[in-house]
């Protein structure tokens, strides 16, 4: 057991994965109160806290790493001064493979899996001798200028390539009265709130009446310190005209940026997925762009996955043409252990998969590049994250059609003698066009 202090517990934090870990991570930092104090050293800590994330292969290969590296320089600490920090690993990867974990590595010294994720706070404080103060908010990771609101916990979708559901287990939301009130906290400290779930669009489906994602936007639109409001992860089999024209009629806060993960184009290829939406993709983006046609649209493919034709590939590489998404990822298939997809047949070899990827991120490059550029000559406006260190009067920031973590960056330039306030939101004339990025001037 490390040596702790009476009052405060120095803690080193690494969360890995998605924004909705990251979430997790600032709500168990932040129960633990005042008695929580951040280090940004690895050696001054008594408390090293590692989200780890397992949703594919090279997302549990870097949290592996990442505790393996915590023990290890654990051990040396505790070698060279008498001292260890107390080793606490969570997140998904304990969720899947805690066991074996477990067994290999008895140096953690506490290990938190999703399914009892409302019992962290606790678990937590009776490993570190604590006394939990009550209701306290998050311990906010992501600096002055946005914060996550996670609607929901797992996924009831049986897409046969995803781990999800075994990880996290079934779809299920916060109630909206819980998500009003942690709104309003986060928005009185950032001016952006991004809402975030495995399925945005589902939220609310298991509880009763007067909980779902309408009655939650209409909450949200309310709350009059929230500048932006952005939607992530909505599937496009919940993109309705019903929830659509309620987006069109409400207006600000709301950013007509739409993340939907759509994972292929091919319906061959999607009904084999097992997805939620398996029919055209094409009606779901033109339903949208009915509704918002300045809308910026970001979206998610997955490559190789078995059975993905030279075909098939094709006509996804002809839909992103068509569609011009302003922002899109894209990923290998990997076959994860236990997925129904990792047993098919007519898997498809790695270096396939990684020439298609390339590929395919080649032609975003170009259409990225070309929508970046028609911005020149236009004043956006930018919400500013941080300063340059390197470069006074140079800002970091992101115009309305980029999200944070996945997108590009606005780099904006100010006069010496009129600094931006972190955490504002500006009007950026915009001067030149990268590929993902842009750079102006206020």
């Amino acid at each position: 057991m490390p040596e702790l202090s009476a009052t405060a517990v120095r803690t080193y934090t690494v969360s890995l994965g998605c924004p909705k870990n990251r979430v997790d991570t600032e709500r168990l930092l932040g129960a633990l109160g005042s008695h929580m104090v951040p280090v940004d050293e690895f050696d001054d800590a008594d408390l090293i806290l590692i989200n780890t994330c397992g949703f594919i292969q090279p997302a549990t290969e870097e949290s592996v790493a990442t505790i393996l590296d915590a023990v290890r320089d654990a051990a040396e600490l505790l070698e060279t001064t008498g001292r260890k920090p107390l080793v606490c690993v969570a997140g998904c990867l304990v969720s899947r493979y805690g066991q074996d974990l477990k067994g290999d590595l008895p140096e953690v010294d506490l290990w938190l899996n999703t399914e009892e994720i409302e019992l962290w706070p606790a678990m937590a404080a009776r490993a570190l001798a604590l006394n939990l103060p009550g209701d306290t908010p998050r311990n906010l990771s992501t600096g002055p200028a946005y914060a996550y609101l996670k609607v929901s916990e797992g996924c009831s979708h049986n897409c046969r390539f995803c781990t999800i559901p075994s990880i996290r287990g079934p779809h299920k939301s916060w109630p909206v009265p819980f998500l009003l009130d942690e709104a309003r906290l986060l928005s009185s400290q950032v001016p952006e709130i991004i809402v975030v779930g495995q399925d945005s669009t589902a939220y609310g489906s298991d509880l009763g009446s007067g909980h779902n994602l309408p009655a939650l936007l209409k909450g949200l639109a309310a709350i009059p310190t929230i500048e932006w409001l952005r939607i992530m992860y909505l599937y496009p089999a919940g993109l309705t005209e019903s929830l659509l024209g309620l987006l069109r009629d409400t207006g600000k806060p709301f950013l007509p940026y739409f993340d939907i993960p759509l994972q292929h184009a091919h319906p061959d290829v999607l009904a084999s997925m097992g997805r939620p939406f398996a029919r055209n993709p094409e009606k779901v983006i033109d339903r949208v762009r009915s509704f918002f046609p300045e809308a910026a649209l970001r979206t998610t493919f997955i490559v190789g996955y078995p059975g993905e034709t030279e075909a098939h590939f094709q006509a996804l590489m002809d839909f992103v043409k068509r569609t011009r998404f302003h922002h899109l990822g894209v990923f290998p298939y990997w076959a994860e252990d236990g997925t129904p997809a990792a047993a098919m047949d007519d898997q498809v070899p790695d270096e396939v998969k990684i020439a298609r990827r390339d590929a395919l991120m080649a032609l975003q490059a170009e259409i990225s590049g070309e929508i970046m550029a028609g911005y020149v000559g236009e004043t956006v406006p930018v919400l500013i994250e941080k300063e340059s260190e390197e470069w006074p009067g140079l800002y970091v920031g992101r115009a309305w059609f980029q999200a944070p973590e996945v997108d590009g960056v606005t780099y904006v330039g100010s006069p010496p003698d009129a600094p931006l306030e972190l955490g504002s939101i500006v009007g950026v004339e915009i001067e030149k066009a990268g590929v993902y990025d842009l750079s102006g001037l206020v």
